[in-house]
Order: C-alpha cells, then sequence, then structure tokens
C-alpha cells in the first residue's frame, strides 16, 4: 500500500501544470518523496536500511529559533514575578532610600548626563542620572524637619540647559526655603552644566584629578546632507509656514540669518552661566567672562581662578559642614534610586543588568542597518538643534 501511494504520488509530480502551482518549499519536499519512492522501489518497500532523503532546511531558522527561546524565556521568568508579586508587597514606591527619623545631612548623586529623558533598557529601568527623581528628592528634603544639610556629588559634564538650570533652581529653592547649607564634591568630572549646578552650593570641594570649567554653551553639531543627495540625484521639499521654520535641518544649507539666530540663543545661554557663576562665587562678572572661554581646568587651575574651595571627598565636606554649623550630631544619609523593578527584585540587579544587555543585543541584531544605507540612516536622524551646558559636544 506505502509502495502503491508512493508511485501515485510520484505520477502527479510528473504533471507539468501541478509542479508550476507549487512554491520552492513544496517543490523541494515532492522532490525529497519522489526519490525515496525510488530508494524504495530498488531496495523494497521494507527496506530501512538506506537514508531517506530530507527536502533542506530553509535558511536564516536559527534566529527564529533564538526569538522563541528568548521569548519563552522571558516569558518564564515574568509569569514567576506576577506571581511572586501576588504574594508578597512591593517596596518603596518611590524608588528611593526611605528618610531617617533623626537628624541628618542628605547627599544626592548627579551621576552622568543631566537630561530629562532618563537612559531606560528593553526592561523599563533607569539607568544613570534621573532628573525627575532627583528633582522630587530635593522637594522631599525640604518639606523634612530632620534634614540639617545638603552634599551634592557631581560627576557629570553636564547637559541641557533646561535641565541644568531647572536643578539649579531647585538647589536655590532648598537652600533659601530651609537655611540648611549645600556643599558640593566633585568626582572625576564636572563640566559645563555639572559646574553650573555645582554653583548652588555654599563650597565646592574636588578631587585634585577632577576635571571641570568648561563654561560655554553649545548648539552641537548640525549636520548638511543637500550636496551628498545632490550627487545621488535624491531630491526633498520642507512645506512651511515661515522661512527659518526649517533651520537646522539636515536637508537645506544653512542661511546666514538662521546662523545669527542660533548664535543668538546660545549667546542668552551663556550670558546666563556666566552671570550665576560671578553671583555665586563673588567674581567680577567680565574676569568669569575671561575663565569662560569653554576650556576645561584642572582642580588646581579651577582653585586658582577661585572657582572652588578646597579639595577633599564627601567625608571631607561632611566634616567640614559638621564643624561649621555644629551638626556633629547628625550623620550622612545618601540617597540613591533603588531599582523597584519586579524583574530586578526576581533576579537581583545584576542579573536583570545581564539579561537587559542580552535583548539589546539581540534586538540589535535583528533590526541593525549596515554598510552605507545604515550609516545614511544614522545621519540622518531627527535631530533638534538644543543648546547645551555640555563638554565634549
Amino acid at each position: 500500500m506505502r509502495l502503491f501511494r508512493s508511485r501515485k504520488k510520484h505520477a502527479m509530480y510528473e504533471d507539468e501544470e501541478y509542479r508550476s502551482k507549487l512554491t520552492a518549499a513544496e517543490y523541494a519536499r515532492s522532490e525529497a518523496d519522489r526519490q525515496n519512492a525510488r530508494a524504495r522501489e530498488q531496495y523494497g518497500a521494507g527496506a530501512r536500511s538506506q537514508p531517506e532523503v530530507h527536502a533542506p532546511r530553509r535558511a536564516g531558522g536559527w534566529r527564529k529559533g533564538a526569538l522563541i527561546y528568548v521569548a519563552v524565556f522571558v516569558g518564564v521568568l515574568l509569569l514567576g514575578f506576577a506571581f511572586r508579586e501576588m504574594f508578597s508587597g512591593t517596596g518603596d514606591s518611590g524608588g528611593g532610600a526611605a528618610a531617617p527619623s533623626r537628624p541628618y545631612i542628605a547627599q544626592l548623586n548627579v551621576i552622568g548626563t543631566i537630561d530629562g529623558a532618563p537612559t531606560v533598557d528593553l526592561l523599563g529601568n533607569v539607568s544613570g542620572y534621573d532628573h525627575a527623581w532627583t528633582l522630587s528628592r530635593i522637594d522631599d528634603l525640604i518639606y523634612d524637619e530632620n534634614n540639617y544639610g545638603l552634599i551634592l556629588f557631581v560627576d557629570s559634564p553636564g547637559g541641557g540647559v533646561y535641565e541644568s538650570d531647572e536643578l539649579y533652581l531647585k538647589l536655590r529653592e532648598y537652600r533659601e526655603s530651609t537655611d540648611c547649607p549645600i556643599y558640593a564634591v566633585m568626582g572625576s568630572m564636572a563640566a559645563s552644566g555639572g559646574y553650573y549646578i555645582s554653583a548652588a552650593a555654599e563650597r565646592i570641594y574636588a578631587n585634585r584629578n577632577t576635571w571641570t570649567g568648561s563654561i560655554g554653551v553649545t548648539m552641537g553639531t548640525m549636520v548638511d546632507l543637500s550636496g551628498l543627495l545632490e550627487r545621488y540625484g535624491v531630491k526633498t521639499e520642507t512645506i512651511v509656514a515661515g522661512r527659518n521654520k526649517a533651520m537646522g535641518g539636515e536637508f537645506t544649507p544653512m542661511t546666514d540669518e538662521q546662523r545669527a539666530i542660533f548664535q543668538g540663543l546660545v549667546d542668552e545661554a551663556y550670558d546666563q552661566f556666566t552671570g550665576i557663576v560671578a553671583e555665586e562665587r563673588a567674581l567680577d562678572l567680565e574676569y568669569v567672562r575671561e575663565l569662560a572661554d569653554g576650556r576645561i581646568y584642572t582642580a588646581a587651575q579651577a582653585y586658582e581662578n577661585g572657582l572652588l574651595d578646597d579639595f577633599g571627598d564627601v567625608y571631607t565636606a561632611l566634616e567640614d559642614m559638621q564643624n561649621a554649623y555644629d551638626l556633629s550630631s547628625c550623620e550622612l544619609t545618601e540617597f540613591t534610586y533603588r531599582n523597584n523593578s519586579l524583574l530586578g527584585r526576581l533576579l537581583g540587579i545584576e542579573a536583570e543588568k545581564s539579561l537587559s544587555a542580552l535583548l539589546s543585543r539581540l534586538s540589535d541584531l535583528f533590526t541593525r542597518e549596515s554598510g552605507d544605507v545604515g550609516a545614511l540612516l544614522k545621519l540622518a536622524e531627527n535631530r533638534i538643534p538644543t543648546p547645551q551646558y555640555l563638554y565634549g559636544q
């Protein structure tokens, strides 16, 4: 019976009209069936010693398999976490350490680029500086009667003009509404916006290897692709109302008028920066303008120029604050962002970071553009020119 069916199928595949309707994969399987049928005729229907011919597998199947395995793995983890959360309470919803019930001096850290959009991985976890969280913690300190001072640790190349100024103003609000001191301590770098927020402190400390300064403003680098597009015969049109509406775009050359407009924006932010440094450091404005050519200063140079007060670390600042304000009974309490994600509490933070890194690599593998096309797409990303107090741009 099996041999009869094989011959019947063999005859059916000989029909040209039927074969033309088959897909490539179906035709490959039909060819395998034909070869298997011939083998049975030659060696007997019950022969099992001869290997059967199989249709070739489709290329690239490993990617689909990898995605399925990853999806199943993540699904199992999330399901386990969901059951765990049903039978256990969640942690601090605020994402930070609870304030002590005794008098204390707070420490807040500004580490990374100061911007309003924190880095979020594929699992939704925040890494680096979290602007909204930092502002919220300062608000908490303002209304906490047990708080008697703030040490601000800064290790940042700066960031956006808006975010740097918003944090500076919040620190000023803390200082003026509580009459509590703020001391700033610089890490390896407190440049541009990093120095901007440090200026809100009564005293500024730095490590002897700290880089600081970079008092200036940048709009970043604007790319003009119009010549490249013209070379390849690509034409673009942007419909606007107002001749400067699309200024800064990648597909049209910048005019002298538009260049002057952008220069006016950064000049105004520069005046604001130098004015704050002059006011907070009790320096002459013209002297500050001489210092503020955008250059980086070593800690020793910054000290000589009056941009910082002493050398030391967080504990140096703590001891000085305790002595100056009779706060020896106040201990230091560091407030750091706590990862309260479900997966983070289930696996542990380091395991979650490893899983997130793996997912990011897999995402890059399946979405990455390569070669000239990828480079052109990256250049043509829609970037909005934004003034920044940022070193290195």
